[in-house]
């Protein structure tokens, strides 16, 4: 037994992992903090609030871009210097210092420098970029291929916990005010940055070998595809049924109890994250997502049908169950279609198509009205069956390289 423990504490890096959801933790909440203040701030300098859904569009096409870009360039600087983290602390304080003039030019500016604020909002969502991908790349480093999601589960939680404090905490953001809720998001991007830092980074679990390195020939373009269209699936699927879910339920329950409603489905995720993590040793992970997806769809077929408040209930804590099955996985599953060395490249590529379907889905929220909410809800399952497709496709991709550590996922 206890060469089990031994041979379990050697399989994950723990404290490496917790030093990454620290940085994921803060994406998540400055991502809230943004999410919750950006109409009330482009509307308080005379902006049209249509404004706010055309930024979020050109953030995420510029991130579509971005994102591969920086992760390829950490695979780059992992290479000539050893390390990701002058990559990654360079975006995280680059980001912050964004965070915080964004109400900076609010409060500060006036009428005369009213132009400077989506500037600000945009500088900020690029900076983001800067470090999302090398940063959650280095999961890679931090766990065995086979316990990679039992590692990611860890992240699971943490951005569960962030997420859920949109719907349930959001009033009490927002009576902060833009000053110290952005200055609060800007303390915990450094902070996170510290923490990160302070774990070591750069430790890896099993020994690198600096001669081995993957050629471009070397990469798979089906796999590629495959991640980046898995991350348009999730992500596109996840934003409408978030977009749907509400929607129906305003007409039936009150706005208090909607809001909570909603945030069940985040705090069901972050409570069966590790719970999902242990399940997905035992299935693998390509069949823990494909379940887990399919399980969405099939609850983004019963929410056409919601009323009341108990099936309402049921759904928000079965998605969020679901869901956390497929989030463990997502950077697994990446990971495993791109050599090792290209581990920033693949979290980038899956991320891009996360900023992909962001701006397929601004498009559509531009045009809600002509979007029922039903109709959202049944295009959120087809987008979900259609990852579930990318995900079991990958199984027939081969990498011809020894840099890709051997994976049953």
């Amino acid at each position: 037994m206890q060469q089990a423990k031994q041979r379990s504490n050697q399989s994950v890096l723990w404290r490496q992992v917790w030093g990454l959801a620290a940085v994921q933790g803060a994406i998540a909440l400055t991502w809230v903090i943004y999410n919750l203040y950006l109409l009330d701030l482009l509307s308080g300098l005379g902006f049209p609030r249509g404004l706010a859904t055309g930024l979020l569009i050109i953030e995420n096409l510029l991130a579509a871009v971005m994102e591969p870009l920086m992760g390829s360039l950490s695979d780059r600087t992992q290479q000539w210097v050893g390390s990701r983290l002058p990559l990654i602390a360079l975006g995280l304080i680059l980001a912050s210092l964004c965070f915080v003039a964004i109400p900076a030019v609010f409060i500060l500016g006036g009428a005369g420098l009213r132009g400077l604020l989506p500037v600000a909002l945009v500088a900020w969502a690029l900076a983001m970029t800067v470090f999302r991908s090398p940063a959650l790349s280095l999961l890679a480093r931090y766990a065995l291929a086979t316990e990679l999601p039992q590692a990611a589960s860890i992240l699971t939680l943490v951005g569960g916990v962030a997420g859920a404090m949109g719907p349930l905490a959001g009033n009490f953001i927002l009576s902060l005010g833009p000053g110290v809720a952005f200055a609060i998001g800007s303390v915990v991007l450094i902070v996170a940055a510290a923490v990160l830092r302070q774990v070591g980074p750069d430790r890896a679990i099993a020994p690198e070998t600096s001669t081995l390195s993957s050629r471009w020939q070397d990469l798979s373009l089906p796999g590629l595809g495959l991640i980046f269209m898995s991350g348009v699936g999730i992500t596109l699927g996840f934003r409408l049924l978030l977009l749907s879910f509400p929607q129906i339920l305003v007409g039936q329950l009150e706005g208090p109890a909607v809001k909570i409603i909603v945030g069940l489905i985040f705090v069901a995720l972050a409570v069966t994250a590790i719970p999902a993590g242990k399940l997905t040793l035992k299935l693998g992970n390509r069949r823990s997502m494909v379940l887990g997806l399919v399980i969405m769809a099939a609850l983004c077929g019963l929410v056409v049908m919601m009323q009341g408040w108990l099936l309402p209930v049921a759904i928000a804590t079965a998605f969020g169950a679901a869901f956390s099955l497929v989030s463990n996985g997502t950077l697994p599953f990446a990971l495993s279609l791109v050599p090792f060395d290209k581990a920033g490249l693949g979290t980038g590529l899956y991320f891009s198509g996360g900023a992909v379907a962001s701006s397929l889905f601004g498009v559509l929220v531009s045009q809600a009205e002509a979007i029922a909410p039903q109709l959202a809800a049944l295009g959120g399952g087809a987008a979900f069956l259609g990852a579930s497709l990318c995900i079991a496709a990958s199984s027939r991709i081969f990498l011809n390289t020894a840099a890709t550590p051997d994976s049953n996922l």
